[in-house]
């Protein structure tokens, strides 16, 4: 999820396990080869093929997702190569909808016999509310005196709810992995925060569709200021670049390389209930600079509990 690394994205927390829910909503829309690339796996079904639809048709998509994340960290008291390692698992669960629309520039003949005369829409609708694929995640991180840098892998399992048929699917229907490179730096006198984490994420083919999407780069950062050992207010944004293109048989429309940034407020606060420790962040970004990808806006709220009744490091409470 782009976005979610950003605020104290190099900080390793102290040793101990760690619950975390990262809520993620996304409303955006497309046209044109952004649109066609959601009708590919329809094509031969209700729309004609993806050929005919490019020439002969005007499409618009329009998307809306709500998605949990669950993570469970573990990290380790034992230092490995001088810094302090972590593994965990992430459970996606959620709702996506998406509307096409499809334009008939002149008349199109459907796989159903039907014509579509020129100038009316076909609308194509669908939504699922299901698990995704899980993640593993190891990490390993180091600190020296306001820096904090972290090197992160994630590897996602394609066991998620998926059907080649629908336009939309909580499972990716293929395995990636993406490792990424974070640091942060924080002045505990000033509350001065710089963040940022730079990554990339490798794809494999989806076996159902014979689509590979190429190697894509993200960058997220951050820029804060904490006002007390509780909250923290600041920038935060991020740029993806897809820097290869698709391939496989499925990629019909070509490389199809996407690109998308953003950039919006972050508010992060800190409280105990119970005896419990808090840590919540609230995101809000808007998408611009966009290419082949849906342009939207993004909400995201965070929050992390450590078990067994750890304390945040002094980098989660800057004076």
């Amino acid at each position: 999820m782009l976005g979610a690394a950003t605020s104290m994205a190099g900080v390793t927390p102290p040793p101990g396990f760690y619950f975390s829910s990262f809520t993620y909503f996304y409303q955006g829309n497309g046209s044109g080869n952004t649109a066609l690339s959601w009708s590919l796996s329809r094509a031969g079904t209700e729309l004609p093929p993806s050929s005919v639809l490019k020439t002969n048709a005007s499409l618009s998509v329009n998307a809306q997702v709500g998605i949990n994340i669950f993570t469970l960290i573990y990290v380790s008291p034992e230092q490995v190569l001088g810094g302090n390692a972590g593994f965990g698992v992430l459970a996606p669960v959620g709702y996506q909808g998406v509307d096409l629309d499809v334009t008939a520039l002149s008349s199109l003949t459907l796989p159903n016999g039907n014509t579509l005369l020129a100038g009316r829409t076909l609308r194509e609708s669908d939504h699922t509310f299901a698990f995704g694929d899980p993640l593993a995640t190891a990490f390993i991180g180091w600190n020296s005196s306001f820096f904090h840098w972290k090197l992160t892998g994630l590897l996602n399992v394609p066991v998620g709810s998926y059907s080649a048929t629908n336009l939309v699917n909580m499972g990716f229907n293929r395995w990636a992995g993406d490792l990424t490179g974070s640091m942060t730096y924080l002045n505990p006198q000033s509350g001065l925060e710089v963040s940022g984490a730079a990554g990339f994420t490798f794809n494999g083919e989806n076996p159902a569709t014979k689509y590979r999407t190429g190697t894509e780069f993200h960058f997220e950062g951050a820029l804060m200021q904490h006002v007390s050992k509780a909250l923290a207010i600041g920038v935060v944004g991020y740029h993806y670049e897809q820097i290869t293109g698709d391939s496989g048989a499925g990629a019909v429309i070509g490389p199809f390389k996407g690109r998308v940034s953003a950039l919006g407020p972050n508010l992060t606060y800190n409280l105990e209930v119970g005896g419990v420790l808090l840590l919540t962040s609230v995101k809000y970004v808007r998408e611009f600079d966009v290419e082949n990808r849906l342009s939207g806006d993004v909400g995201m709220f965070t929050l992390t509990i450590p078990l067994g009744g750890g304390k945040p490091s002094p980098a989660h409470s800057p004076g």
